[in-house]
């Protein structure tokens, strides 16, 4: 039998006490027929799983076997509870007489804990653009967490002069090209042993579906068959239902973060970003939260950013757009505020003011801006806008990832690049480190 574990292995949704194993069989992941995706029969396949404490699988935990459904692409969610708190575990699969890689993962820390917390947050890893060096050396660190704030995929046709070129050069828009795309991702080795290194808490942005979607009725249709893929290859604890997939939701770590996850695009219509429900959901978090830093991890920039030249403006397609909602989060002034972002392809950093337009106003908290794994940078007029915008702090163009610590006295990211992406093996450095204890940030030496 040919190697069904092709798109590798993977673990997210970590709590205190469980975690979400994941795996996909594909004998050929690439496979042209829609009827059997990864040439898999039309049949469930039983897989088994096994935890274990110790990468030599001497010491066995937790096992147990479930149904790879046709419906769902053969893939694999399994479900492991009754875990103890801030553990390492190592986990593996097995089919028939096909055993799957190892890889590695950590439950979330007792409620409790004061225990720092170590993570990663990566977006923007379109294929085409360059290889996934950066998230080998994200895997190399062994974060506590990895946090991929969107596009995942990109739904759009090749990029013209293609680093690494697509056996389907067309635009997604069925399952069956959804599942092609993302496949053609999760064979990639460097994709892989960033999943097998640690759990993934994962958010979208707009391409694991359309460009710049909202949650209107015209993209309804579409986004039904990309939910159901992003599912289907992604460590998720919900199945999407009639259309819609459960995104926004929180990950406390202990008394150290509480890490809210949110969704910017399903219920996105005028004026509104988040819909009532996930507002409110947030908004309610923020007030009664015993922990110390309140986390908000999303897709899109955060602060108000102001491009001056020839057409000034404000990029619609981030907070800016949603000025009023994102004045109600502010407003509520909570302590240790701090929020994790991605979408432009550069690095930025960001003191979060009361008043964005009055840089004497007082800083309510603090944004850090993760640049793309591979996807070419945003052209900017970086010196402009950081004159134009007293509280952005930083910008960079590597392409990298952010290396975080969060503790009981302070909240710390490092911007971690690589020098290039059109080739493999490029080094990886520190660009800059930031901290915050609260309110402002500074940067620290390297």
């Amino acid at each position: 039998m040919a190697n069904l574990f092709t798109l590798g292995v993977a673990s997210g949704e970590p709590s205190p006490d469980g975690v979400i194993l994941w795996t996909r069989l594909a004998a050929d992941p690439l496979h042209p027929d829609p009827v059997r995706p990864g040439n898999m029969p039309n049949r469930p396949v039983e897989v088994r799983w096994q935890l274990a404490r110790d990468e030599r699988f001497t010491s066995i935990v937790k096992e147990g076997a479930t149904q790879a459904q046709p419906a769902f692409a053969h893939s694999v969610h399994a479900r492991v509870d009754g875990l103890e708190p801030g553990t390492d575990y190592f986990y593996r699969f097995r089919t028939g007489n096909e055993l799957s890689t190892a890889g590695r993962t950590r439950t979330a820390p007792a409620e409790s804990s004061t225990q720092p917390v170590r993570f990663a947050v990566a977006n923007c890893q379109r294929y085409e653009h360059g290889f996934y060096t950066a998230l080998r050396h994200l895997a190399d660190e062994r974060p506590d967490v990895v946090f991929f704030v969107g596009d995942y995929i990109y739904e759009l046709p090749q990029a013209q002069h293609p680093v690494r070129p697509l056996e389907r050069t067309g635009e997604t828009t069925t399952l069956h090209h959804y599942r092609l795309r993302y496949s053609r991702y999760r064979t990639d080795r460097d994709l892989q042993a960033a999943h097998a290194a640690a759990p993934w808490i994962a958010t979208w942005d707009d391409h694991e579906v359309v460009n710049n979607y909202d949650g209107s009725a015209a993209f309804r249709a579409r986004r039904t068959l990309a939910y159901q893929a992003y599912y289907e290859h992604l460590p998720l604890r919900v199945r999407p239902a009639a259309g819609d997939l459960q995104m926004f939701r929180r990950r406390t770590y202990g008394q150290i973060a509480d890490f809210m996850v949110m969704d910017s695009r399903q219920f996105r219509k005028p004026h509104d970003m988040l819909g009532p429900a996930q507002e409110e959901w947030l908004l309610s978090r923020l007030r009664t939260s015993p922990v110390k830093w309140k986390v908000l991890v999303q897709a899109l920039f955060f602060a108000r950013r102001f491009v001056p030249g020839p057409a000034p403006n404000l990029r619609m397609d981030a907070w800016d757009g949603f000025p009023e909602q994102r004045a109600r989060i502010l407003g509520l002034r909570t302590p240790g505020l701090v929020v994790l972002s991605g979408d432009v392809h550069n690095n930025w950093a960001s003191d979060l003011k009361a008043d964005f337009m009055d840089p004497a106003s007082d800083t309510l908290g603090a944004e850090f801006v993760a640049t793309a794994v591979t996807s070419n940078p945003s052209p900017v007029d970086s010196q402009a806008v950081l004159a134009a915008n007293p509280h952005l702090r930083f910008f960079d163009g590597h392409r990298g990832y952010l290396a975080g610590t969060a503790s009981g006295t302070e909240f710390r990211v490092a911007y971690r690049g690589v020098d290039f992406v059109d080739r493999k093996n490029a080094p990886v450095r520190t660009i800059a480190e930031f901290a915050t204890e609260g309110g402002g940030i500074r940067r620290v030496d390297v």
